[in-house]
């Protein structure tokens, strides 16, 4: 019988862009302060993009960087997915503009679109890409720049949002696999609680839609709370008992930073101490779909996790949609 196709872990990178926002800042602009941004989201700074510095260039520097830390060439990728809420341009896909930069005209590439829960969704594709036989070397992308799709004179939203992007490869291995489960969940239900209204065919681009600022996110966030805290710990815990793991297994649970609250509910609702709770939300803001993989990747690079370690990516984001996925580093 043949053995089992595994998946390996290569590497990770990421990439912030240059600019920072401050809480002190957004003080200036919006009646807010540093103090009241902190204590309900933990978020004293984020990174801002330049206008001339799209989505697929913070994708581009995240790869470049995952690629250096798997020790590969680009040439030996041959699947370049990109999950994302801010493309480019609806078409064509933030894969495509990717894979030009890079110079792999002969991989195909396509876009994911699950909001923040797009690098969970990704694995569990690149994943089954690589079971199957089709593809054996996949790069995965989550890239987001919400600070052009936010409404910077609404204090409910402006404070929460950034901009990154993080990189993973993922290749075959016929003796290990370094990804032991993924948990996938969804339920449009939701969709009027998280949302950006216009831009696609429900709401075509129009003068009534730019003056109504439709092209920004809307979110109502107490709803928002309840459902993302009872939906991550319940993926959480799926993905730990798929992966045949305990609680105590894991070096570390890197949750989808959206909010501190959020983060310190599912803990407790989980029963796991903080201090095995990877945190950098107060640096980065919520950077959607980019968010679980630069923290993966910055606790890669800070010893915080060694070779071997297992850790657990849990998300949620609009759709809404939830996923969560135990891995081998």
């Amino acid at each position: 019988m043949d053995k089992k196709v595994g998946v390996k872990i290569l590497g990770t990178g990421s990439y912030f862009p240059k600019k920072i926002l401050t809480n002190a800042d957004l003080e200036k602009t919006v009646d807010t302060s540093d103090e009241w941004i902190s204590a309900r989201t933990g978020i004293r700074e984020r990174r801002i993009s330049e206008n001339n510095e799209p989505t697929s260039e913070l994708a581009y520097k995240a790869s470049i960087d995952a690629l250096e830390s798997a020790g590969i060439k680009s040439e030996q990728i041959d699947l370049i997915l990109v999950a994302t809420t801010t493309p480019d341009m609806l078409c064509p896909s933030t894969a495509c503009f990717l894979q030009m930069k890079l110079g792999l005209t002969f991989a195909p590439a396509f876009d994911i679109s699950a909001a923040c829960s797009g690098f969970i969704y990704g694995i569990s594709v690149a994943k089954a890409f690589i079971e199957s036989g089709l593809y054996k070397t996949i790069l995965l992308v989550g890239a987001e720049e919400l600070s052009k799709v936010t409404d910077w004179t609404d204090r409910s939203t402006c404070v929460l949002f950034g901009d990154g992007a993080g990189a993973m490869i993922l290749s075959v291995s016929q003796e290990n696999d370094d990804v032991l489960s993924v948990v996938l969940g969804a339920n449009g239900l939701y969709s009027d609680l998280l949302f950006l209204p216009a831009g696609g065919t429900a709401h075509p681009a129009t003068t009534e839609t730019v003056n109504k600022k439709m092209h920004t996110i809307k979110m109502r966030g107490r709803e928002v709370f309840k459902v993302a805290v009872s939906k991550m710990a319940l993926a959480a815990v799926k993905a730990l008992e798929l992966s045949g793991k305990k609680r105590k297994d894991i070096k570390l649970f890197i949750p989808h930073q959206a909010n501190m609250r959020i983060i310190e509910a599912v803990a407790k609702k989980m029963g796991i101490p903080m201090d095995k709770i990877f945190v950098n939300i107060h640096k980065t803001g919520n950077i959607s779909t980019a968010t679980t993989i630069t923290a993966l990747d910055e606790a890669v690079k800070t010893g915080k996790l060694q070779k071997g370690d297992l850790v657990e990516l849990v998300a949620f984001g609009g759709g809404f949609t939830w996923g969560a996925t135990v891995i081998r580093v």
